[in-house]
C-alpha cells in the first residue's frame, strides 16, 4: 500500500507513542484534529493500523532471560506440523513463533526469568511437545537494537 507523506509521518509518531492525542498529532502534522482523526480512522480500517498495546520492560516484569529456540521437527507431514503450532500457541513463554526455512523448522523468542526457569520450560513444557528432532538454544546477552517500528 502507498502512503502519502503525511500518512507516514503519522504512522511514525504512532509508532513511537500511540497514546498522543489527536491534538498533539494534529499540531506536529500541522493539520487540524478533524483531519487527524479521518486519517487514524481510515488507516484503521484499511488495516495498516492493527492495534494499540502497551509495550512491557522485560526485565521489570519479572522476565530478565531472552532466548530464541531454534527447533527441528522429527517429521514435516503436515498433521504433526498443525499439532506442534497448537501447541507452541499455547505456551505463555513464547512470543513470537515463525515457520522458517534452513536448517530448522521452526525458531521461537522466550521470555523467561532465570537460566532455571528456562531448564524448567524446556524439561517440562517445550520437548514434552512429540515429534521434536532436536532444538538448539542461543541465549540474549545484551540487546543492540530491538523496536517495534516498521521502517515506512
Amino acid at each position: 500500500m502507498e502512503f502519502d507523506p503525511t500518512d507516514r509521518k503519522l504512522l511514525r509518531l504512532l509508532q513511537e507513542n500511540s497514546k498522543q492525542t489527536t491534538k498533539a498529532l494534529a499540531l506536529q502534522l500541522d493539520l487540524s484534529p478533524t483531519a487527524v482523526y479521518e486519517r487514524v480512522r481510515r488507516l484503521e480500517k484499511q488495516g495498516v493500523i492493527d492495534r494499540y498495546v502497551a509495550l512491557l520492560n522485560p526485565g521489570r516484569a519479572g522476565r530478565k532471560l531472552k532466548v530464541f529456540c531454534h527447533i527441528k521437527l522429527s517429521q514435516h507431514i503436515k498433521p504433526r506440523v498443525l499439532q506442534f503450532e497448537e501447541e507452541v500457541l499455547a505456551l505463555r513463554e513464547v512470543v513470537s513463533c515463525y515457520h522458517i526455512g534452513g536448517e530448522y523448522d521452526y525458531i521461537l523468542e522466550i521470555y523467561v526469568a532465570d537460566m532455571e526457569a528456562y531448564r524448567e520450560f524446556m524439561v517440562g513444557k517445550l520437548t514434552a511437545i512429540n515429534h521434536i528432532g532436536s532444538t538448539q538454544s542461543s541465549f540474549v546477552i545484551r540487546e543492540v537494537k530491538h523496536t517495534t517500528e516498521l521502517p515506512l
